[in-house]
């Protein structure tokens, strides 16, 4: 099938990649002319495992390629997925200024009849607009469908090849049988498409992340309660997930959600509940914990060390908002090395992938260690914000020798706090 993909981020790259994988010609299209040569050239701009393999592979096999002609893409293709950045507005909502942008392009250079993907996430009524858009500038026949990613940073790759569902909104028959067919090499396993409406789709994907995030926030704000009762919140969390109902996944307590997709998309459904009157108590209430959380790890470090941290050096483990991305989007450490550097500390912090980006929020206001003992070497303590692997198993006996003072902040529960405790570490974690 040729396929074209507008927007070359996380989704979009993955999405033309695996499309690619499964012997499609993919075309990807964007305005960054310096992305697309790194692309062109084997280059990945964002760590996502097993991604970079895989665009080599597809460009040597012709299958995929890199075009920032928009007009070209279109006219090349039988589906046209929109994947561009849908930002938050000052008011929550999400911002649909390039994905109009982008079909006001499509139905400039529509030649025939095309398949119109909303891939980005984008809210209720969006294809309505985009169908209007197109609709002044071409007579040709086309579809506007929804199909929301379900792709987890760090496992993006593998969510695309095996997903577990895929959700289809769409109103024409004709587009439904085209997407079928498109995504009948990735459900082979008897994993379902889900077909329902276009509206019902927009929801979907909203839907999901916010149930996700009121999970996250749900186990913050139980690990607090352990925490000033005395309980553990460990245990908690254990005993909870045995029951089938509730599941083990995103019962974690730590720092919050991050992210470019749960804390958008829970304003931006707070925004579409409130713009239609609709109750939201759940959702502000999950925000407003996740909000709270990070302070609430600040707050313990400045009741330990006072407001005034000039002459201390905190080590920093993992800046990224969550392993195996370099992500840097709202992720909690943002908001904790800031506090940090207001209130006078020096911070030296190591992450396996996250540097460049980093680079760009506090360039020379902290120092970046080439590996995470180099971190250490005269802290005064240890902050852990990311839970990458190599932060499991570490050598504690090393950590201790580095350190000015024996002191860890755990702010992802990755330790025990009973050894730790045996170990001579002053030890702080999250509901324990």
């Amino acid at each position: 099938m040729q396929i074209c993909v507008i927007g070359t981020g996380y989704v979009g790259l993955v999405v033309g990649t695996c499309l690619a994988e499964m012997g499609n010609n993919v075309i990807c299209i964007d305005n960054d002319k310096r992305k697309l040569d790194l692309l062109e050239k084997g280059i990945v701009p964002i760590y996502e495992p097993g991604l970079e393999d895989l665009i080599k592979v597809n460009v040597g096999e012709k299958r995929l390629q890199f075009s920032s002609d928009l007009k070209y893409g279109v006219e090349n293709s039988q589906v046209c997925f929109i994947a561009v950045g849908t930002p938050q507005s000052e008011d929550g909502a999400a911002d649909l200024q390039y994905v109009e942008a982008v079909a006001e392009s499509i139905g400039k250079a529509i030649n025939g009849y095309k398949v119109i993907v909303d891939k980005s996430t984008v809210p209720v009524g969006t294809a309505e607009r985009v169908t209007a858009i197109i609709k002044k500038y071409t007579n040709h026949e086309f579809d506007v469908v929804s199909n929301p990613e379900f792709l987890k940073q760090g496992a993006a790759v593998d969510d695309f090849l095996k997903p577990d569902r895929v959700v289809i909104g769409s109103n024409s028959q004709r587009a439904t049988e085209i997407m079928q067919e498109l995504y009948s090499p990735f459900l082979r396993t008897g994993n379902p498409v889900i077909i329902m409406d276009v509206k019902s789709a927009e929801m979907t994907k909203y839907a999901a992340n916010s149930f996700l995030a009121v999970k996250i926030s749900y186990a913050n704000e139980i690990a607090n309660i352990c925490e000033a009762v005395g309980a553990d919140a460990e245990m908690v969390r254990i005993g909870m997930c045995s029951d089938k109902r509730i599941g083990s996944q995103f019962l974690f307590p730590g720092l919050g959600y991050g992210g470019s997709c749960f804390p958008k998309d829970v304003k931006a459904l707070l925004k579409t509940a409130k713009d239609n009157n609709c109750d939201y108590q759940l959702l502000q209430a999950a925000d407003d914990v996740n909000q709270k959380q990070r302070q609430i790890f600040i707050d313990k470090l400045l009741k330990r060390f006072g407001h005034d941290l000039s002459g201390l050096t905190f080590a920093v483990w993992g800046l990224a908002f969550k392993p195996k991305t370099n992500d840097m989007r709202m992720a909690p450490s943002i908001t904790i090395i800031n506090a940090l550097l207001e209130h006078g500390a020096k911070v030296r912090a190591y992450d396996p992938k996250a540097f460049d980006l980093a680079k760009e929020i506090w360039g020379d206001k902290i120092t970046y260690a080439n590996n995470s003992y180099e971190a250490l070497k005269d802290a005064d303590c240890m902050l852990l914000l990311t839970e990458w692997n190599e932060f499991r198993r570490p050598d504690f006996d090393k950590i201790k020798s580095l350190l000015k003072n024996p002191i860890i902040y755990d702010g992802r529960n990755q330790y025990d706090k009973d050894r730790m405790s045996r170990r001579g570490f002053e030890y702080h974690c999250i509901g324990r």
